[in-house]
């Protein structure tokens, strides 16, 4: 009974997880900009933020995300004022005139900067209502009659997290090959804005979506 319901969520977390969204973007870009490390970093805070709703919903957390419409703007606008920093931050970045740093993965990497970078990712999701929204409303239909909650829906977002890091591996594979062509500082930039206004339209996205 529990491998039939793990099966049935993973084909529903599959289509969920290759849609285009803002974790793709953003460890699409930090591949890009930062290298495969930063982009491993970030991919694993995404699915730390799975595992958070993940938990959350298993013991009826989320509920309150679904039930009421007060909680659901506040994680919203908090999402809404976090993606738009982000993305906002990206483009100022790209147009400040000091020169590129070297985004070989030799470099020593500060300890700090992947903490950011682990922190950025685990935001995306953790103030993303929609994702706590989707979770309330699959993860208890997955949980088989008498199986305990908490671990079962642990569980099911640990194979959430598994789908996505799989995703993950292969959009960082596939931008560092592209990285070889788009390693000029110019194109650094033009990634970043780009970036940056695709986060700050996932932002506007959710904004017009809040009633």
């Amino acid at each position: 009974m529990i491998i039939h319901a793990v099966w049935g969520f993973t084909l529903v977390a599959a289509v969920l997880t290759v849609i285009p969204g803002i974790d793709t973007t953003l460890v699409l870009r930090t591949a890009l900009v930062h290298g495969r490390r930063r982009a491993a970093v970030t991919a694993f805070g995404v699915c730390a933020g799975l595992l958070i709703w993940g938990v959350a919903a298993a013991v009826g957390a989320a509920a309150l995300l679904a039930a009421s419409r007060m909680a659901y703007r506040m994680v919203s606008y908090a999402g809404i004022a976090y993606m738009v920093y982000l993305g906002g931050s990206m483009i100022v970045k790209s147009f400040r005139d000091r020169a590129v740093e070297s985004q070989d993965e030799s470099e020593t990497q500060h300890a700090g900067s992947l903490r950011a970078m682990f922190l950025t990712g685990a935001g995306t999701n953790v103030l993303n209502p929609k994702v706590g929204v989707f979770y309330i409303a699959t993860i208890p239909q997955f949980i088989p009659a008498g199986v305990p909650a908490l671990p079962m829906g642990l569980l099911l977002a640990c194979v959430h997290a598994l789908l996505s890091l799989t995703w993950f591996a292969i959009i960082i594979v596939g931008a560092y090959q592209a990285k070889q062509w788009l390693s000029r500082p110019r194109a650094l930039r033009i990634i970043d804005r780009v970036a940056g206004i695709t986060i700050i339209g996932f932002a506007g996205r959710l904004a017009s979506e809040i009633h």
